[in-house]
């Protein structure tokens, strides 16, 4: 059966240079551009042939969550989901607004393949493995930047990669600290493909990846967290969930380059030190969470998780009604 892609992007801006050079392009994949608004989007967007939704439209749908979620945040991204599989998307492409596709990022993609991995269980600069030059992942433990990584090669089994990241050029994703300190831009080697075995653990984003239907309920971002971390701990859940299904996480060179939209650095140093001071409590919590396998267990291993993370005091409470309305949704759309 042919995949049915969907690019989604949410902003609050008017029609980027980036998002203009990815609505040209989405007809090579016959994909659906879906942008999502948000309160602060300008009230005249208007980008021919995309499938664009402000509040009010985001409202007007049938979703539970759309209507429950906060405004104001890049979490609003979820309903982009919803409307991206509610209209037939057994794979979804997410990016943001300053991103530019460039060569692999409109060639299909492939579920099943034979991969090197890095199988010591850890944390991970998968960064280190594309590059001699001193760079980590946003969301990386700084005592584990410079760990060294072991690449073992590919094997002759295939494996499921339901999710799969890929990199960013110029001006990767990566924190404050290296922003503030560390020169940039930086290139990535291309032809790099890693898989992280079960244990291995690297954050991932929400700017190049890509998500397959088994995988759509772990697209959920949260709101009630640190905002630079909320498409981080959602990898960190994510990853701990796949394992339960026998799936690996797969990293690859990069498919965009970023000019990044205007940041307030000190902003964001602040909004990633809950990070600085949780990630290895949020890896250990959840190594321990007895969880369960199977795609049925999913939705409970969601609860779980985040439960642990209200617990250990890194997402509010008011999370799980969201969560919830998610997964009736979800449910909604099966």
């Amino acid at each position: 059966m042919t995949d049915a892609y969907a690019v989604v992007v949410t902003t609050i801006n008017h029609p980027t240079a980036a998002m203009l050079e990815i609505q040209a392009s989405v007809g090579k994949l016959s994909a659906d551009f879906v942008v999502i608004g948000d309160s602060k989007s300008p009230p005249d967007f208007s980008l021919e042939g995309s499938i664009y939704l402000d509040i009010a439209a985001q409202h007007a749908t049938d979703f539970k969550f759309a209507r429950l979620a906060p405004t104001k945040h890049y979490a609003r991204k979820n309903v982009g989901y919803l409307v991206a599989i509610k209209n037939g998307a057994s794979v979804i492409i997410e990016t943001d607004d300053d991103n530019f596709p460039v060569d692999g990022f409109w060639s299909p993609r492939t579920l099943r393949k034979s991969a090197s991995s890095v199988r010591t269980a850890g944390w991970c600069n998968v960064y280190s493995l594309y590059t001699d030059v001193l760079i980590w992942p946003r969301g990386l433990p700084l005592k584990h930047v410079r760990t060294p990584v072991t690449l073992s090669p590919p094997g002759a089994e295939l494996h499921d990669y339901p999710i799969q990241q890929g990199l960013a050029d110029r001006n990767p994703d990566v924190d404050a600290i290296y922003r503030l300190v560390l020169p940039l831009p930086i290139d990535f080697e291309k032809d790099v493909e890693v898989a992280l075995d079960p244990g291995v653990w690297c954050p991932f984003n929400s700017q190049n990846t890509t998500w397959w239907k088994p995988a759509f309920p772990l697209l959920y971002l949260p709101f009630h967290c640190s905002f630079r971390m909320t498409d981080i701990w959602r990898s960190f859940v994510a990853q701990r969930i796949a394992w339960e299904n026998g799936w690996r996480v797969l990293f690859h060179g990069a498919t965009v380059y970023q000019e990044r939209n205007e940041h307030d650095l000190d902003r964001d140093f602040a909004d990633e030190v809950p990070g600085y001071l949780n990630n290895d409590k949020i890896k250990r919590v959840l190594e321990d969470l007895p969880l369960q396998s199977g795609a049925a267990a999913i939705p409970d291993n969601l609860r779980k998780c985040y439960a642990a993370l209200i617990e250990l005091g890194v997402v509010g409470a008011e999370e799980l009604p969201l969560l919830e309305a998610w997964l009736s949704d979800l449910e909604s759309l099966a």
